[in-house]
């Protein structure tokens, strides 16, 4: 079996033995990469504090607030890793009881389903440590969480890469399945992070999240601007109090080297086990546990689950054993040759990367919003009274600058929604999706993915303003102002690295009236449109001439998947109604074209979930969102499934339930108060679906039953 346990004999038996062991003439021993700084360790009891809940337990994760600091201006390490755990563990689920939290999935749940009376305390030793080349410019955060009853004897790591643009615990959902498994998690923050660089008063957070000055701070910041003096002194002086982010600022291009974070976060997982359960051999341990002998199955969700994508692509020395992903962020490369048919109906724009698909929504999305054919939508209404007013009118007002722009034909801003509406579906977004455009506008998604990934992709620095862009606090009104200190000092914990968040919003600098909040800037057609024209900046990166442009272009093929998952047992989830990332931009052409460089050695498996979509924690806002809870099923459930089957085939031979879409039953019931779920709204994976229900995969060729 693939995790039967293999020990290495000590130096005095054959050669033989030991070359078995993967020593040769000596043994091999467990080296530190050299890539891998200073290592920090924490062992928690399991009762006054753990790896899963920071010791808040099953009940402490459900309150709407962690607890409060002692200090608010000087929040501990261990302060910060409790809010840490608490804002990320809620900001991946529907955490009421109704939607499943207790019942279907949380920390009570044991490995089979069962649910327990338990608070899911895990007791278990973290470590962390920045892999860097030397410079500090990189210090992506890596850590590995090993609990108590980790067996050696029946090893298994798990990867909880960080979703969106999140910090090292990004993933704490996907990494519970693996605590619970007795598997050792491997966590990256992947070179994102929610804290930012203080560019006003210089300060920069730390590994723990905790912040200093920069020059304190040295090559020990997680991150740091990297202005010179005299940049930072002409900075501040033009654009006053902003705040710069290591996913949009640190020049790196960090999504290039997801799958590189999550392979390293994998090499840290084997130097912790082995150093603490590996063969001593004259003082010195040996690598027992290996590839060999240890089920390693990289997992995440969203950019997370793409960075898993991308290391098992990536993975040259055999240290991944299978693939287990939700809602992956994948960027096909430019003509990959599929194609994607629903039904009977090809689609006509596929495969797109997400810097393409985000900055149309950018564009389109703000006046879809308004379409009369989804005014019972999730926040249609909410978005009506805060965007459409006559008082701001700045969604109408967007439509109105579509049309004199030319990217809309009709006169009325009714048709001009309809029109937009239209424009995302003939650009990839299912029709299932369009109930999510009043919402994720309402939320300023999309110019907060397009800015952050603008600036990345491009290697800009904060100081380009890139597309006159910008981060700050601002007023009521939209101006720039002074973020208090208790909001920033734990924004390590409490952000999320893409602004709006943590109290940091999006700035227009180009603004006619002065900078101000992006969608309360006027644009110099003396407009309040929503910054067309940044939006506009932003789309133009992915055609332009210019040098941004040109980085941006490099940035995106850098980034771009290959397709050969090296016949890795694989399987990906998504949601049919998925808005953020379209299964037609993303898992469905990537299925097609694993097949096309495959071929008959592909081993993976899709399975598309009607009834979901991105965010299942806004599920579990039925006063904000109503219509989600009726609407829309957990994913995070399909997700929980698939590394069950994952972990069942690695570890058994059972093979992996075919390519299928799994049609789930919406809870119904009035908007805000839906019945509670239970699993019949589940249905399971099947091992062989119907066929009304079976996906066809081809060299290059995708077909999904409607």
């Amino acid at each position: 079996m693939k995790n039967a346990f293999r020990v290495c004999a000590p130096a005095a038996v054959a050669v033989a033995v030991l070359a078995a062991c993967g020593g040769g003439n000596d043994p091999d021993w467990n080296v530190k990469p050299v890539w891998l700084g200073e290592i920090h360790a924490t062992t928690y009891d399991g009762v006054k504090d753990d790896l899963l809940t920071a010791g808040l337990g099953k009940t402490g994760l459900a309150a709407a607030l962690p607890p409060a600091f002692a200090d608010a201006l000087h929040p501990t390490a261990a302060e910060l890793r409790r809010t840490a755990i608490h804002t990320n563990y809620r900001a991946m689920l529907d955490m009421t009881a109704v939607g499943g939290y207790g019942s279907l999935y949380g920390p009570n749940v044991d490995a089979r389903g069962n649910v327990t009376a338990s608070e899911g305390l895990v007791p278990g030793t973290e470590y962390i440590a920045y892999a860097d080349d030397g410079t500090g410019r990189q210090n992506v955060t890596l850590m590995v969480q090993v609990p108590d009853s980790f067996d050696a004897a029946q090893a298994c790591i798990v990867t909880a890469t960080s979703s969106g643009s999140r910090g090292v615990y990004g993933a704490i959902t996907t990494g519970e399945w693996g605590l619970k498994k007795g598997c050792a998690v491997a966590y990256t923050d992947k070179g994102t992070g929610g804290a930012p660089h203080d560019l006003q008063n210089d300060t920069v957070p730390l590994i723990d999240g905790t912040r200093a000055q920069a020059a304190v701070a040295g090559k020990g910041a997680a991150f740091n601007a990297g202005l010179s003096a005299a940049d930072l002194a002409a900075f501040n002086a033009a654009t006053p109090n902003r705040y710069a982010f290591k996913h949009a600022h640190s020049q790196q291009n960090p999504e290039k080297d997801w799958g590189r974070s999550t392979l390293r976060a994998v090499e840290f997982a084997y130097y912790v086990l082995n150093e603490r359960f590996g063969k001593l051999d004259d003082g010195k341990r040996v690598k027992t546990l290996t590839p060999g002998n240890t089920i390693t199955i990289a997992s995440s969700i969203s950019n997370g689950g793409g960075a898993a994508v991308a290391a098992a692509e990536q993975d040259t020395q055999g240290l991944i054993s299978g693939l287990a992903v939700s809602e992956p962020a994948i960027e096909m490369p430019a003509n990959a040759g599929v194609t994607v048919t629903r039904g009977t109906t090809a689609v006509a724009v596929t495969g797109k990367n997400l810097i393409d698909f985000t900055t149309w929504a950018n564009l389109y999305q703000p006046c879809a919003a308004l379409a009369p054919s989804q005014a019972d939508a999730p926040f249609a209404g909410g978005f009506a009274a805060g965007f459409a007013s006559s008082a701001l009118p700045i969604a109408p007002n967007r439509c109105a600058s579509l049309k004199a722009a030319g990217l809309l034909t009709a006169s009325t801003t009714a048709a001009q929604a309809d029109e937009a509406q239209q424009k995302l579906r003939d650009y990839g977004w299912e029709t299932e999706a369009s109930v999510l455009h009043a919402s994720l506008a309402a939320f300023e998604v999309a110019p907060a993915v397009a800015v952050t990934f603008a600036n990345g992709l491009a290697r800009a620095s904060v100081k380009d303003n890139l597309c006159g862009f910008s981060y700050a606090s601002t007023a009521a009104t939209g101006g720039v102002n002074v973020l208090p200190l208790a909001a920033l000092a734990p924004m390590f914990a409490t952000g999320n690295g893409v602004p709006p968040s943590g109290g940091i919003n999006l700035v227009n600098n180009n603004g006619k009236l002065g900078a101000a909040r992006d969608f309360l800037s006027m644009s110099s057609n003396g407009t309040f449109d929503w910054n067309l024209e940044g939006a506009l900046c932003l789309r133009n990166l992915l055609t332009g001439g210019d040098a941004p442009a040109k980085a941006l272009q490099a940035g995106m093929q850098e980034t771009q998947r290959s397709g050969n998952l090296h016949g890795k047992p694989a399987i990906i989830v998504h949601g049919r109604s998925d808005a953020l990332l379209p299964v037609n931009h993303t898992s469905r052409p990537y299925v097609a074209l694993n097949a096309k460089v495959e071929g008959a050695a592909s081993r993976l498996s899709y399975i598309e979930v009607t009834n979901a979509q991105h965010f299942d924690s806004f599920i579990g806002l039925p006063t904000i969102l109503p219509g989600y809870d009726t609407r829309f099923i957990p994913l995070h459930v399909y997700l929980t499934r698939a590394l069950d089957a994952m972990y069942d085939t690695l570890s058994t031979g059972k093979p992996l339930p075919a390519s299928q879409v799994v049609r789930t039953v919406a809870r119904g019931g009035t908007p805000g108060s839906a019945p509670a779920i239970t699993q019949a709204n589940l249905p399971a994976i099947a091992a062989k679906p119907a066929a009304a229900d079976a996906i066809v995969v081809g060299a290059g060729k995708i077909t999904i039953p409607d």
